[in-house]
């Protein structure tokens, strides 16, 4: 037999549950938990006298990297095929006079797409309506 069977009246099934930290982990928080303040203050202490990696540390905590910036770009109402032309044309520019670098052309250029898409869809639905009523058999005598 492997391992000990679980002790009557466990509700929680079979083993930890999902998401619930082992024991050791929870030691090692509360101890970390127990020194935080006097750690952070050390870590302040060395980033000042000149530690890069404290400074780092610091830095890290204090500034997270930015991962996406919010762009001031103004394109025109994309309500047409056209408008998407018009807004791609813009988004090149941008692109080429350092507005935009070519990472968010290439995403504005995406969106433009799909919105592409969206109108192509929504012009072609009644199109293609009319083209099914079209090819429907007339309930009446002939």
């Amino acid at each position: 037999m492997r391992g000990k069977p679980f002790q009557a009246g466990n509700k929680y099934g079979r083993g930890r549950p999902r998401g619930s930290r082992n024991k050791v982990t929870r030691v090692c928080q509360d101890t970390l938990d127990s020194h935080a303040e006097n750690l952070i203050k050390k870590c302040l202490v060395l980033a000042y006298q000149g530690n890069p990696t404290a400074m780092r540390l610091c830095m890290e905590r204090l500034m997270p990297a930015r991962r996406q910036r919010t762009l001031q770009f103004k394109l025109p109402p994309i309500k047409t095929i056209t408008d998407v032309a018009v807004a791609s044309e813009s988004v090149v520019s941008g692109v080429a006079r350092g507005q935009l670098t070519p990472a968010e052309g290439q995403a504005f250029s995406g969106m433009l797409e799909d919105r592409r898409r969206v109108i192509e869809t929504q012009h072609q639905e009644p199109r293609i309506r009319a083209l099914e009523d079209l090819n429907k058999p007339s309930s009446g005598p002939r």
